[in-house]
């Protein structure tokens, strides 16, 4: 039923969360999980000019050390992993990911809203991921374990 899993992954005590349920997932079907981290360029071209650099950089590692985290304990559990970093917009580039590699599922956790996602009506990166994505979405809610 399942040979694809998406963990979109940004290193928060989201995907802590989230994880375990993925993992058994993966598990339970011998699927392959795909660990995907996107850079947020709204973030980059938020910063000044003169910190731009150093903000691509900062979150290119945060992105890097999140998909390995993934990628580790899918390893752990001996689990199939791939790992992707991506830049753009994350509900978009999730939703494009898992359109290019037929992913059977999106595992991922609900997020605080951003002051920009308040303000202007927007939704959060799950939400938008959850309405867009053709691949079924298991949202693990705060509390989950």
């Amino acid at each position: 039923m399942y040979d694809t899993i998406l963990v979109p992954t940004d290193g928060s005590e989201t995907v802590d969360r989230t994880l375990p349920h993925a993992l058994r997932l993966a598990s339970d079907h011998d699927a392959t999980v795909h660990a995907l981290s996107v850079v947020d360029t709204r973030m980059i071209r938020a910063s000044t000019d003169d910190l731009r650099a150093d903000v691509k950089a900062d979150l290119e590692a945060q992105a890097d050390d999140a998909v390995a985290s993934v990628a580790d304990a899918a390893r752990e559990a001996d689990i199939a992993v791939e790992t992707e970093v991506r830049q753009g917009a994350p509900d978009r580039e999730i939703v494009e990911y898992a359109e290019e590699t037929d992913a059977d599922v999106i595992v991922l956790g609900p997020q605080g809203k951003t002051p920009r996602e308040k303000v202007g009506g927007l939704g959060s990166v799950s939400d938008r991921v959850a309405s867009d994505a053709a691949a079924s979405v298991f949202l693990v809610k705060q509390g989950d374990d």
